[in-house]
């Protein structure tokens, strides 16, 4: 069981005032999306801390046991380990409280995740017992969305929510996320769905809709 999480960060330029956890997929590390800052041209980006967690170093039993950096282990193509969804949460939670102990508001801080770190980032994120300024959850899907049926965090319950995914992705089948999309509308959360002529990636046009919805949400 890891206790803490190392990271990767990018500091604001100006005085701090916003926060945005990214989390990689698997097998890459915090890294991966550390060069899309830039490329966001955020409004806000002078004053906002960037996050790039690395997962836990575990085997990945789909894998063949392989040793990799994951947020949780994948089973079987449709299985996946849910009590190591519910620990990575909890490390990512404890990003969020460092962040509020420098003086940022919930509010103020968003959860980005690609693929797995889509999984954390939603799971955390509509579990949060405080209002968060957005999710971001690319080319992922939700295998924990059923306990917001039963035990739903009220917090976030109208926190924007970004999904957005390639419908050439061999990775993540389009349809699992389409049907996480669906059953959050339907459970009357705030999300939004787009899709993009792509395979497992971020592309342009992806990049330019991330940063109108980060702009729109840190307003």
């Amino acid at each position: 069981m890891h206790t803490e999480l190392t990271t990767i960060e990018i500091t604001p330029k100006s005085n701090h005032q916003y926060s945005i956890i990214w989390l990689h997929g698997l097998g890459a590390d915090g890294h991966d999306f550390e060069n899309i800052v830039p490329e966001l041209n955020l409004k806000a980006e002078p004053h906002t801390h960037f996050i790039f967690p690395n997962a836990p170093i575990q085997p990945v039993t789909i894998n063949g046991g392989m040793e990799m950096r994951a947020w949780y282990d994948i089973l079987e193509r449709s299985k996946v380990d849910i009590d190591g969804i519910y620990q990575s949460a909890t490390l990512v939670e404890q990003l969020i409280a460092q962040e509020i102990s420098k003086g940022i508001p919930s509010e103020h801080i968003l959860l980005a995740g690609f693929s797995q770190g889509g999984v954390i980032a939603l799971q955390t994120g509509l579990n949060y017992p405080h209002k968060l300024a957005g999710i971001v959850a690319l080319s992922t899907y939700f295998p924990t969305l059923d306990t917001l049926k039963t035990q739903p965090s009220i917090a976030n319950k109208t926190t924007p929510i970004f999904m957005g995914h390639g419908i050439l992705d061999s990775v993540v089948s389009i349809e699992t996320s389409k049907a996480a999309y669906n059953t959050l509308h339907e459970l009357q959360y705030n999300v939004q769905w787009h899709d993009y002529v792509m395979e497992h990636s971020v592309c342009i046009e992806e990049i330019h809709h991330i940063t109108a919805f980060i702009n729109t949400a840190f307003n």
